[in-house]
């Protein structure tokens, strides 16, 4: 691949020998339309400031997402200029190998076709500095990946947690559907009561198939990533205030394969334009 070294090469070629800038392009294996080529940009210098801004708030984002975000805050870059600076910088994140599984046919998740439709939930466990446990309870509505709340405390009870999602309920409404594994917070009877006293539906998964709980297990994956394993916790107030500022860039910055590259309130606010317009 032509770089700036290949350049110079051929204006040494050109400077201590009688050849033209042709034979000089030839002889380093450089076209003239890269000889004569001048680069827009003075330096890289913003480009850099830029990544460097971006990567140092969200250490576990990788190239595709940085560059997106770059676009979101308006600059018309080329991806391939960005791209040369990241690695010139050595952002890139390692690649893990695919583990390999035996092949399967597990059923498709079922998508929302608006907010509210279903959402799923799931415990966490991790620890502070000082060796105290603590459990997070996560809620996401599936329609647009929007991560609703996260509850943290050393238990959570059944009652907790019907608790908890009626003060999510206040500010976004009762879903119609709610996709949990089978633990016991959700398979006893004050669970199940409080469904049937609101009409709600539970999507039990089957056992050992977590896959029928994809979203939320993404999820999980993206918050122990970015938040459970990044941080040391001195105590549960640090872990609530650190979760509460993850939420908040989650839901409003980072953009979604799944959503073509919209957050998660991009995404539901275009949803309801359409809807509204129809």
């Amino acid at each position: 691949m032509p770089t700036k070294e290949h350049k110079a090469w051929a204006l040494e070629i050109q400077e201590s020998h009688p050849v033209t800038i042709t034979m000089s392009c030839a002889i380093v294996g450089l076209s003239r339309c890269a000889y004569y080529y001048q680069p827009k940009l003075l330096d890289d210098s913003v480009i850099v400031s830029v990544l460097n801004a971006i990567t140092d708030r969200h250490l576990h984002w990788g190239f595709p997402k940085c560059f997106n975000r770059i676009r979101k805050l308006g600059y018309k870059w080329n991806h391939k200029c960005v791209y040369r600076v990241y690695c010139e910088l050595m952002l890139n994140l390692r690649v893990k190998g695919k583990q390999r599984i035996p092949p399967r046919t597990p059923e498709k998740l079922s998508v929302p076709n608006k907010s509210g439709e279903c959402w799923s939930m799931d415990f966490m466990r991790d620890s502070s500095c000082n060796q105290r446990r603590f459990r997070a309870f996560n809620v996401i509505d599936d329609f647009n990946c929007e991560a609703l709340g996260i509850d943290i405390a050393v238990s959570l009870p059944a009652g907790r947690v019907t608790r908890y999602l009626g003060n999510l309920a206040e500010y976004d409404g009762y879903p119609l559907t709610i996709r949990v594994v089978n633990g016991p917070e959700f398979t006893g009877k004050t669970f199940i009561d409080w469904a049937k006293s609101y009409g709600k539906t539970i999507d039990y998964i089957n056992p050992g198939s977590p896959y029928q709980n994809g979203f939320i297990e993404r999820f999980n994956c993206t918050y122990l990533t970015e938040v459970l394993d990044l941080y040391l916790f001195n105590n549960l107030e640090q872990v609530r205030r650190i979760t509460e500022e993850w939420l908040t860039i989650y839901n409003t910055e980072r953009p979604h394969e799944a959503l073509n590259n919209m957050t998660s309130v991009e995404y539901k606010t275009l949803r309801q334009a359409v809807l509204f317009s129809t």
